[in-house]
């Protein structure tokens, strides 16, 4: 259990994962700079487990480190959030009041200490949270209930269901596995619906094809999973885990989204690695080496376009960057202007970021799934159909509450 009394510091001090990110990042400039000036890509095989010959990809070890530190960013602002509304509804001088003044057995006593549990501040955030934090048997937690219930000045309220209750970080894991299976799911479905054209490699062409080869369906090592998709499908993961534990589900979206932006920051390196997600030919400095090339383009036709001569828009790496920025800018807004916003503002800014930055990847992507009608080809990428229809109203909705409506 980590100790959380202390950790709402009004943004006074460099949050722990900055380090993180800023080491990451590092790495990856380099591996960038010298596949820029060398052409080399590393393999796309991080390493080989002999004995079930099965390999281990550097996308999935992306894809599960980017899962990791969105959760943990999302942990440490839901503690943040935890220690506010605490501190708004705990008088200082309640807070202070030393654990010996509950006349606790000598045992729990030290079981507390042992937890950083110095005084009714402590003991009562934490309770609030969950009484499982602090420990104790079930007998344990019995005694220290009825301290508290008669301890002059404490609300039932603060033992029985604490506003701070929902801001408990623990959430975070234990909700983390819903909203990554239903969101696989999820961004598998909307893929096997709007298959991308790479997939022809594959023999598949449209949904049919995958219906046809149920296999096909969870062959996921393959390729194959919509954004769209996994944040339509993580939201009814998260939607399930906080009707469990009433507690808000647009609540707890504003902070996971902002862990979801750094998890998409760090996860599209794994497209590098893949040698995906790229554009059209360039001549920009920042233009990537391609071998493995989107069949059935242009840019296919090794003779036409030789790989040591031709560079490619690193689509990757722009939806990358854009990721971070989105970050950045939801996870000031969120411990900055935490009094400024409704819930669900965060929300809805995500969505209207990435959109936006969808439908300009869009632009320049060669591996599009485009609208037909009546078998015509319309040339318009689904994706940047979803994504307006996505962030039309979520733009209206913000420019509403806090434009329209304020005037």
């Amino acid at each position: 259990m980590e100790q959380l009394s202390n950790i709402y510091t009004k943004g006074k001090r460099v949050e722990p994962y900055w380090y993180v990110i800023a080491v990451f990042g590092l790495i990856m400039a380099v591996i960038l700079i010298n596949h820029l000036i060398t052409g080399f890509t590393p393999s796309r095989i991080a390493f080989q487990i002999e004995v079930f010959n099965f390999s281990i990809f550097w996308y999935g070890i992306f894809i599960v480190g980017g899962i990791a530190m969105g959760s943990w960013v999302t942990a440490r602002l839901a503690a943040e959030r935890a220690q506010f509304d605490f501190k708004e509804h705990v008088p200082p001088d309640l807070r202070k009041r030393p654990l010996k003044a509950l006349k606790l057995p000598e045992e729990i006593q030290r079981s507390l200490v042992k937890r950083k549990v110095l005084n009714l501040g402590n003991l009562l955030f934490e309770w609030g949270l969950s009484p499982d934090r602090l420990g104790l048997n079930k007998q344990g937690k019995k005694v220290v209930e009825s301290k508290l219930k008669n301890t002059p000045n404490v609300l039932e309220g603060w033992i029985y269901d604490a506003p701070w209750r929902q801001w408990n970080p623990d959430f975070v894991w234990g909700g983390v596995a819903w909203v990554i299976l239903l969101g696989v799911i999820g961004a598998r479905l909307y893929h096997v619906l709007t298959p991308s054209p790479s997939m022809s490699a594959e023999g598949i062409y449209s949904a049919l094809d995958y219906f046809q080869n149920p296999m096909q369906l969870i062959n996921i090592r393959s390729g194959g999973l919509g954004i769209y998709g996994a944040i339509i499908g993580g939201f009814l993961g998260l939607l399930l885990y906080t009707r469990r534990h009433h507690i808000s589900a647009i609540a707890w979206a504003d902070l996971a989204v902002v862990g979801m932006a750094l998890g998409q920051f760090i996860g599209r390196w794994g497209n590098f690695f893949n040698q995906e997600l790229y554009g059209g030919v360039t001549n920009l400095p920042w233009g990537i080496t391609i071998i493995n090339r989107v069949p059935g383009t242009v840019y296919a036709d090794i003779e036409r376009f030789p790989i040591n001569s031709t560079r490619f828009h690193p689509a990757f790496l722009y939806e990358s960057l854009w990721s971070l920025l989105t970050f950045i800018v939801l996870l000031t807004l969120a411990r900055r202007r935490r009094d400024d916003l409704q819930t669900g503002d965060l929300l809805a800014l995500y969505l209207v970021f990435y959109a936006v930055g969808r439908i300009l990847l869009e632009l320049i992507r060669l591996d599009s799934r485009t609208l037909s009608l009546a078998g015509i080809d319309l040339g318009i990428p689904v994706a940047t159909l979803v994504s307006i229809i996505i962030a039309v109203p979520m733009a209206f909705l913000l420019l509403w509450r806090h434009v329209i409506a304020r005037n």
